[in-house]
């Protein structure tokens, strides 16, 4: 698929009109310069051609911002990869030495530029924007992504400087792979590792990631979608609008996921917060596996990583029946185990069980270990079958469902779970009225 990069320098408007390319609120948009920071994909279409769109970070030098080389650096990797470029500047503030310096190197590319000039609101601004001539890129596009005037005009260009199309690739169906945690655990660096490129800004600063960011991953005979998220810290701590919007986009990250790796710092262990994600995962009934990241930095013992199952375990309780795997993403140690167990999770998550299979195995189980009665009312088990949902679900046909107690239901699902490989997978189990 064709792809489209959208540069320039910090404030001038990129993540909006990414937004509005896109139709959806994708990336975090603030007044504050330097909000964007990671390459930032999207999908959008024009007159029946479907292409992607890459949003970047303010190109800058010589600035305060400690990311600035590596925000430079994703930059160069967007023009790199991109069959179009826009060229996005502003307006009001007219041609300034970054503008100049970035449309020096534009020039040298053999890419297609298009220079899109931002914030034009009215007629008279179209008027100030003939001074952008003079960067040596062609006519500007005067757009305001704010409102969407003038992007039809921008469309068509894009579209004529396009190379042909190639076969659409079918990606629907690809399973969705999240990584969550705390903030600094690793996550951006597990998804460089994977990916073998440095795909996202990493540094020590806890915070760094601010998007969800989207990949395709297609190595190894595995092919599925890995998503990077900002690290949620507890609710009293997210300070900035900026972190908030963070947090959310993780959040809704989660909920679009299929299976969600959660990251642990192996020096910190398992804390309060990383409970509340674990919570988050299970209440929207996604699968689950634990990564322990930075393992190379502990002093083992003979059974370390069996007290470290164990600990983890009891605290995940009830549903602690997930694979836990330590790794360091700094060695790549057990990276590649991290993405097979998690595909296997999403395998088991999709597992469908014949209705007499399921009869077969649990009846018999259940006249042995029957309800225990209440009031003198014996509770009977007669039928079980496996509701046609994306996760699993499972309906007991009783007598009385309302006698069913939770530690009975436990041990329907510890034997499901014994007989049934749903490693990593919340199973929802329901008694109805036969």
């Amino acid at each position: 698929m064709s792809l489209v990069a959208i540069v320039g320098r910090p404030n001038v408007g990129k993540s909006t009109l990414f937004n509005r390319l896109v139709g959806e609120r994708k990336a975090i948009v603030d007044a504050a310069a330097g909000t964007t920071r990671d390459r930032h994909y999207g999908k959008t279409d024009w007159n029946g051609r479907e292409f992607s769109i890459i949003d970047t970070g303010g190109y800058t030098v010589n600035s305060d911002d400690m990311f600035e080389d590596e925000i430079r650096r994703q930059v160069l990797l967007a023009i790199d990869e991109a069959d179009v470029i826009l060229f996005v500047v502003e307006v009001s503030t007219g041609i300034t030495d970054l503008d100049a310096s970035m449309a020096d190197m534009l020039r040298r590319t053999s890419k297609k530029v298009l220079l899109v000039c931002n914030k034009v609101d009215n007629n008279d601004q179209i008027y100030s924007s003939h001074e952008f001539y003079s960067l040596g890129l062609g006519d500007p596009y005067c757009i305001s992504s704010m409102s969407g005037s003038g992007t039809g005009d921008m469309m068509d260009a894009i579209l004529a400087a396009l190379p042909a199309d190639t076969k659409a690739e079918e990606e629907d169906d690809l399973p969705r792979i999240t990584i969550v945690g705390r903030p600094n655990v690793g996550k951006s660096s597990l998804t460089n590792a994977l990916l073998g490129e440095e795909r996202n800004i990493v540094t020590a600063v806890a915070g760094t990631t601010r998007d969800s960011i989207h990949t395709r991953y297609n190595k190894f005979g595995m092919d599925f979608y890995l998503v990077d998220t900002a690290g949620m810290r507890k609710k009293g701590k997210t300070m900035e609008d900026l972190e908030f919007y963070s947090v959310m986009r993780s959040i809704r990250a989660i909920e679009n996921s299929d299976v969600c790796i959660l990251m642990l710092d192996a020096r910190q262990g398992l804390e309060a917060q990383d409970l509340n994600i674990h919570n988050l995962i299970v209440r929207n009934r996604k699968g689950c596996v634990i990564a322990v990241n930075k393992w190379d930095l502990i002093e083992k013992g003979p059974n370390t990583m069996k007290a470290w199952t164990e600990a983890v375990k009891k605290r995940l309780a009830p549903f602690n029946d997930i694979p836990i795997i330590f790794t360091s993403v700094l060695t790549k140690q057990r990276i590649l185990d991290v993405l097979q167990t998690a595909l296997r999770v999403h395998q088991s998550r999709k597992r469908r069980i014949a209705t007499s299979e399921l009869n077969d195995f649990l009846l018999p189980l259940i006249e042995n270990y029957p309800p225990p009665s209440t009031k003198g009312k014996y509770v009977k088990i007669k039928y079980v079958t496996q509701l046609p949902t994306p996760t699993p679900q499972f309906a007991f046909f009783v007598n009385l469902p309302q006698y069913v107690k939770e530690p009975y239901r436990r041990f329907l699902e510890n034997n499901i779970r014994g007989h049934w490989d749903f490693s990593g997978v919340p199973i929802q189990i329901y008694f109805r009225q036969k």
